[in-house]
This record gives C-alpha cells, structure tokens and sequence, in this order.
C-alpha cells in the first residue's frame, strides 16, 4: 500500500500541472503501471493533497463510528 501512496504521490504532481492531453497521456501510463481503471486513477490523481500526501477522504475511518455502532 504505502509503494502505491508513493507512486500516486509522485504523479501527481506532474497531473496537476498538465494540460489535458498531457493529463491523457499521464492516466495512459499510471493505468498501464498499476492496472487501474482510468476513472479511478483520475479521482486518486485528484485526491493528493498540495503536500504530495494522499487525502484518504471522509470514507478511511472506523465504520463503527460512521455508523454509530460501538
């Protein structure tokens, strides 16, 4: 897991400096490398953080306390 954040933190940041066939042919290569469909290496792309972080978003914590369980 923490080899995918590092490789989604890495192009990243070239995604989000790209024009949209430079993006095209960034998602082109991601999806090759990791075998992802295209529509969720987008919204990973999108997700990194300014800081070159992964946002995990709302939907990473505990279930328990989504749900009110526990």
């Amino acid at each position: 897991m923490a080899a995918r954040d590092e490789l989604v933190a890495a192009i990243a940041g070239r995604y989000s400096q790209a024009d949209r066939t430079e993006r095209g042919r960034i998602l082109d290569e991601f999806t090759a490398i990791t075998g992802f469909h295209r529509k969720h290496a987008m919204r990973l792309l999108r997700r990194v953080s300014r800081s070159g972080v992964l946002d995990r978003g709302p939907g990473a914590g505990s279930t328990r306390t989504r749900h009110g369980k526990h």
